[in-house]
């Protein structure tokens, strides 16, 4: 039975090769131009057309980067950190970016309310998104409870979809994830109202349904609406610093906040499972397991930006000519130096939070 990846539930997919095949993904072939460290690394495994994002690139077309907002919580994770990444290098490429705020989907799948959504969107989640690297220049912003034509569009779209096809996509079809799914293929889709061009999503590969039923709905909607089918690009998770594939807020030390204090990251770190040897004198003869190392894989995704640098490390490390000890002191400094950043600039972006571009609804 092929397994079911949905954006809701807690399962994760436990080989990527095999989610590519089952599911009909592009394995991501290093297929844009300049491309930036999570490409480079193969953090970005897979997505879907990439060829047309990057064709609108290097033919200098127009084309769209698309990512939403969920204010449920007063902290973000270091998964948030790579979908901005990923949305600023295609605003670097020339792309225009629309973040919205899916304040609908969080007053029916976690009982906020419109107001309380607003507020923690604009007190800390948008700030936090230009702290991480969003151009807030180059970025329309809006509240899904706002954009009427995208409800509108969630609507007419429902008469395209059966049950059943829903079920087939998600695994259920549950009232409130049926709307809240149909409401983001209105959203996906909302910038080609005003003239159809290609869009790229770029979000974990639990997202992918979403994809899914939003390329099908362009389809069936040809003759009225001409939209250029989305694109997607798909990271991996970063993992659990005790050993699992996707850091989880439900098992504590495994994972890093953002915000959070640098003390703690460190303590967390110092705790995480390494591929050292059990000891110093093995670690020098036969050099360490990495590819079981999750303070590796953090700063492989996240904390070293020159790749010769990672190699060095790397090297050294694999070489036995550093310690466990040695590769978690360096990781701390270096989450200690983003953490005390992305602080700085969020206190920054906070201030500066009236001057930022929201789609005004009549």
């Amino acid at each position: 039975m092929k397994k079911i990846i949905d954006p809701w539930g807690a399962g994760l997919p436990e080989d990527y090769e095999r989610i590519v095949k089952d599911f009909g993904l592009e394995p991501y072939r290093n297929d844009l131009p300049e491309e930036n460290r999570l490409m480079r690394r193969g953090i970005v495994f897979a997505g879907r057309d990439i060829a047309a994002i990057a064709g609108a690139i290097k033919k200098k077309k127009p084309f769209y980067v698309l990512s939403g907002i969920m204010p449920s919580g007063e902290k973000i994770h270091l998964g948030n950190k790579m979908v901005v990444e990923n949305i600023a290098y295609f605003q670097k490429m020339g792309g225009k970016a629309y973040i919205l705020v899916a304040d609908l989907e969080a007053a029916s799948a976690r009982g906020i309310s419109l107001e309380e959504a607003k507020k923690r969107a604009l007190n800390f989640h948008i700030p936090a998104y230009v702290a991480l690297g969003l151009d807030p220049k180059k970025t329309t912003f809006y509240f899904q409870s706002e954009n009427k034509k995208v409800i509108h569009m969630a609507y007419e779209f429902a008469k395209k979809i059966t049950l059943n096809e829903f079920e087939a996509i998600y695994g259920s079809a549950d009232p409130g994830r049926i709307l809240s799914a149909i409401t983001q293929v209105g959203d996906i889709l909302y910038p080609q109202l005003e003239k159809p061009m290609p869009g790229v999503i770029p979000v974990g590969v639990d997202q992918d349904p979403h994809i899914r039923l939003t390329r099908d709905v362009v389809r069936r909607t040809q003759s009225k609406y001409k939209f250029v089918l989305p694109s997607s690009l798909y990271h991996k998770y970063t993992p659990s610093l005790k050993g699992g594939l996707k850091m989880s807020k439900s098992e504590q030390g495994s994972y890093i906040e953002l915000p959070e204090d640098p003390k703690s990251a460190c303590k967390k770190i110092q705790r995480a499972l390494t591929g050292g040897r059990k000891t110093l004198e093995e670690q020098k003869r036969l050099g360490a397991e990495i590819e079981k190392d999750m303070v590796f894989e953090l700063m492989k995704q996240h904390l070293v930006e020159d790749d010769a640098e990672l190699q060095r490390i790397h090297d050294d490390y694999k070489g036995g000519r550093m310690s466990s000890g040695e590769l978690k002191a360096l990781a701390c400094e270096k989450m200690t130096d983003f953490l005390e950043d992305f602080k700085s600039r969020l206190d920054k972006a906070r201030k500066n939070i009236e001057e930022l571009n929201f789609v005004k609804f009549s």
